[in-house]
């Protein structure tokens, strides 16, 4: 019952986006009057777009339209490229995932294991080195974090390319070109990485810290048990929590969020592809794009829920 209610509350939130995601773009701009200013229109081709587009018709009709058309998986077509938008997110979305998929997992396996020693050695110069440094981390923006290591790797130490996802006029195919897409790839994931690691690490010390003051933690500790078992069945299992929340939101946000990254390195995915509808006015893909955003932020909510669930039996009983 109670993951039913979290899905029926999903599916409203979901439904609420819909249509706020209609009006949202209508009233920051007018298409008809963005297709006025596009030059290398005539008013003959101004008026058939907005025909066979429907923007003639008055907001309830395109706003029914517009429900029935994304039920059935239609988002529209792209002012700019002419293009459904389905497509334009299937060919941007595969870019992205593989490097927010990666800095994920790269963040989320370093990020809490820097939290829980930083925690269990509170106060010792362990913690200071590893506290402050996840600290500095987090301050820096994203941006900023992938100038350094684009001035660092690349110029300072020419290793690794700045941009784009593989080389641009490559033919290389199988194993070569996936090389050349890992190479590619370092910069955007190393940046992203350190970005989300430092929030990790830091949520995790704070709930190692917490964990560690609670009655079982210090009874254990009392009786004598190795601190590696109390880290491991004690104190993790609960101090992990928290960051489980931070993942899973994180995940949802990042994947559309990955604009300054993407942008900064040429890297052709979702992020870059909402640039360029914002520089297009390219209202149907960027209310696609939004609705993905949103739908990914709200699934990995639901996600985050089952697995924190599992992590405390209490919440699931």
């Amino acid at each position: 019952m109670n993951m039913l209610k979290k899905l029926l509350t999903a599916g409203s939130t979901l439904a609420f986006v819909l249509c706020f995601n209609f009006f949202l773009f209508r009233a920051v701009g007018d298409p008809k009057q963005d297709l006025a200013r596009n030059p290398k229109l005539s008013k003959a081709a101004q008026d058939a777009i907005i025909e066979q587009r429907g923007l003639d018709q008055s907001q309830w009709i395109q706003f029914k339209h517009y429900v029935a058309d994304t039920l059935s998986g239609d988002l529209g077509r792209s002012f700019v490229t002419n293009r459904p938008v389905v497509e334009e997110l299937i060919d941007a979305l595969p870019d992205t995932l593989l490097i927010v998929g990666v800095a994920t997992v790269l963040a989320s396996l370093i990020g809490p294991w820097i939290g829980l020693h930083a925690g269990w050695k509170r106060g010792r110069t362990q913690d200071t080195l590893l506290t402050q440094s996840s600290v500095v981390l987090y301050a820096i923006p994203v941006f900023w974090l992938g100038m350094l290591l684009i001035v660092a790797f690349a110029q300072a130490i020419p290793l690794l390319p700045t941009g784009h996802a593989t080389e641009p006029g490559s033919t290389a195919k199988g194993m070569a070109h996936a090389v050349d897409i890992a190479k590619h790839a370092v910069l955007p994931i190393t940046t992203l990485t350190l970005g989300l690691l430092a929030q990790y690490s830091v949520n995790m010390r704070s709930s190692v810290v917490t964990a560690m003051q609670e009655d079982h933690i210090l009874t254990a500790r009392a009786i004598g048990l190795p601190p590696r078992t109390i880290r491991r069945r004690h104190i993790l299992r609960n101090a992990l929590l928290p960051v489980v929340t931070v993942i899973g939101l994180n995940l949802g946000f990042v994947l559309g969020g990955a604009i300054t990254v993407e942008a900064l390195f040429s890297w052709p995915g979702i992020g870059t592809l909402t640039m360029q509808a914002i520089q297009g006015k390219d209202y149907p893909l960027l209310q696609g794009l939004f609705l993905l955003s949103s739908a990914m932020v709200i699934l990995m909510n639901v996600a985050t829920d089952l697995i924190y669930s599992r992590l405390d039996p209490r919440i699931r009983n």
